[in-house]
């Protein structure tokens, strides 16, 4: 049962990585037809209309009307500020950068559980996180040929990461309250409603958009936008917020890679070290917190 288990979260971790990191290219080519807003509303308004789909097939319940204000204001942080900064910032930075940029949540979220939720992160786990950053960092100086200095863009990406750090952190006891699939539909509705305020115009950039820019937003309306967030839940509602964000180092080693293959963008050697360094990283923080798992679990049958 426990392989079991080990194998349902390591399948949702890999599907979270590689989704959330063809994200980044994405909304690179979407940028080329759309302004940032519009491509936040038309992939969330997409991303609605699927869950809706969904909803009324599994008959989800409405939640608690206590629990709106908090999941309007987590749909608003994890959706609604996430992706419009993000589409602003890479208006000035490489796809490769802002993911290196959004690989800093791991870090922010960590800090965020052990202060709120008193979550513990073990020595080697703060140091496999550190030679990971170091590796996105490296990733990123080498693969990218823009300087790689604190602009406009950089700081609004930080404020997605931040956001969406937020996000992952408070969403837990939601989670344990409504389940993933529930919670994270009543996050996504919530950061459309509030990106309907850029309605006025959309049509109209619809109309005058080349058909393949119109087809990323829908496939991130479809992909990144939802299947991620139910398969990060999945496994923060098992793991922990620290834990369940810790492998998304891995999403800028994929996100150099997809761009790579789909805008022919070719890393540098370097960014081919930084991925080893990330994965080595990952490893590190991963392999340790399995160990304490099982000394805690011993401790408890112990006790």
């Amino acid at each position: 049962m426990l392989k079991t288990l080990d194998l349902k979260i390591i399948s949702a971790h890999f599907i979270t990585i590689i989704i959330w990191a063809s994200a980044f290219p994405g909304i690179r080519v979407a940028l080329m037809a759309y302004s940032p807003e519009h491509i936040s509303l038309l992939r969330l308004l997409i991303g609605s209309f699927v869950l809706l789909i969904i909803a009324v097939i599994r008959k989800t319940p409405l939640p608690e009307l206590k629990d709106i204000p908090i999941i309007l204001l987590l749909g608003f942080l994890g959706f609604t500020v996430y992706q419009v900064a993000l589409n602003y910032g890479e208006q000035t930075i490489s796809a490769g950068v802002a993911s290196l940029l959004v690989s800093t949540t791991p870090i922010i979220t960590a800090l965020l559980a052990v202060f709120f939720y008193r979550e513990k992160l073990s020595l080697w786990g703060w140091v496999g996180s550190l030679v990971g950053f170091c590796g996105v960092a490296f990733i990123s100086v080498g693969g990218s040929t823009e300087s790689f200095t604190l602009n406009t863009g950089i700081v609004i990406v930080l404020v997605a990461s931040l956001s969406e750090s937020i996000y992952f952190v408070f969403q837990h006891r939601y989670l344990e309250k409504y389940g993933a699939i529930p919670f994270t539909m009543y996050a996504i509705w919530s950061g459309t409603i509030f990106m309907l305020l850029f309605s006025p115009g959309l049509s109209e950039a619809i109309m005058d958009a080349p058909l393949n820019a119109t087809l990323v937003i829908l496939y991130l309306g479809i992909f990144p936008t939802i299947i991620p967030y139910f398969t990060l839940a999945y496994v923060t509602s098992r793991t922990g917020a620290a834990e369940a964000t810790s492998t998304l180092y891995l999403t800028t080693v994929f996100a150099f890679l997809i761009a790579w293959i789909w805008l022919g963008e070719v890393p540098h050697f370097s960014a081919i070290t930084g991925g080893l360094m990330t994965l080595i990283g990952v490893f590190i923080a991963n392999i340790k917190k399995e160990d304490i798992r099982k000394e805690n679990n011993n401790a408890h049958s112990i006790n």
